[in-house]
C-alpha cells in the first residue's frame, strides 16, 4: 500500500514527513534542531497550525492544520483582488512555503558544515486525515518515534518533540490546548502514549 499524491487543501489535518538524503543526518547538533524549528515558525506559520512534531537525526514529523484561504492570503500579505499571489493557487503557496523550508535550512547547513547537495529528499510527503480516531493515533505515532526507533525508551525522554510542551505551562505555539482536549487532559494524553498500538495503515503507510 503506497501513498497517494496529496493536493494540500485549506482547513484540512495532514501528517507531514521528510526525511533526509541518502544516509545523512539532517541534525548533527543540539542547536540544528532548534534553528530548524525557528525556521519552521517563519515559513509554516503562516499557513499552517501546528498540533505535533518530532524531529529525529534524519527524518521529521509533523501534525499540521492548514489555514483557511483568507488567514493566508492576510498572513503572506496578497492582495484581495490576487488572493494567493504569483502562485495562483493555495497549493502551490503552501507548496512553497515547505519549500523555502527546506532550502533555507539546507543552505545553512551546508555552509555551517561546508557541505554540498541536496539534504532532504525531494517532494516532501503528507496524508490527510480526517478521521478522529486516526488523527489521535498519529499524534501518538509521532511522540512514539524516538521509542520505535529504540533512541529512548519513553517519548518524554527525547529532547526534540513536541510531547514535553503539553505538560508544562510555558508559551508554546502548538495547538495545546485543542489536542488535550481530544485526548481528555494530560493524564489522558500521558496514558494513550503508554502504549504503541497504532492503526496498522500508519506503520504501512510510513515507514519512517
Amino acid at each position: 500500500m503506497g501513498l497517494k499524491l496529496t493536493v494540500m487543501l485549506p482547513d484540512t489535518f495532514y501528517h507531514v514527513f521528510n526525511h533526509a538524503n541518502g544516509d545523512e543526518n539532517l541534525f548533527r547538533e543540539e542547536k540544528n534542531y532548534y534553528f530548524f524549528l525557528e525556521k519552521w515558525t517563519k515559513y509554516i506559520e503562516p499557513v499552517a497550525n501546528t498540533y505535533a512534531y518530532c524531529l529525529m537525526p534524519n527524518h521529521i514529523h509533523f501534525l499540521i492544520k492548514t489555514k483557511t484561504a483568507t488567514d493566508v492570503t492576510s498572513n503572506l500579505k496578497f492582495a484581495e483582488d490576487l488572493p494567493f499571489g504569483k502562485f495562483g493557487t493555495f497549493q502551490k503557496v503552501v507548496s512553497k512555503q515547505f519549500s523555502n523550508l527546506f532550502s533555507s535550512y539546507a543552505q545553512a547547513y551546508n555552509k555551517l558544515y561546508n557541505r554540498r547537495g541536496s539534504l532532504f529528499i525531494p517532494n516532501f510527503k503528507k496524508k490527510e486525515i480526517d478521521n478522529p480516531d486516526y488523527l489521535k493515533s498519529v499524534i501518538n505515532y509521532i511522540h512514539q518515534n524516538p521509542v520505535h526507533h529504540g533512541f529512548r525508551d519513553r517519548p518524554e525522554e527525547w529532547p526534540y518533540s513536541s510531547y514535553d510542551a503539553f505538560f508544562n505551562i510555558k508559551r508554546t505555539r502548538l495547538q495545546r490546548e485543542e489536542v488535550l482536549s481530544w485526548l481528555g487532559g494530560k493524564e489522558a494524553f500521558e496514558k494513550y502514549h503508554q502504549s504503541e498500538i497504532l492503526p496498522d495503515d500508519v506503520s504501512v503507510l510510513i515507514d519512517y
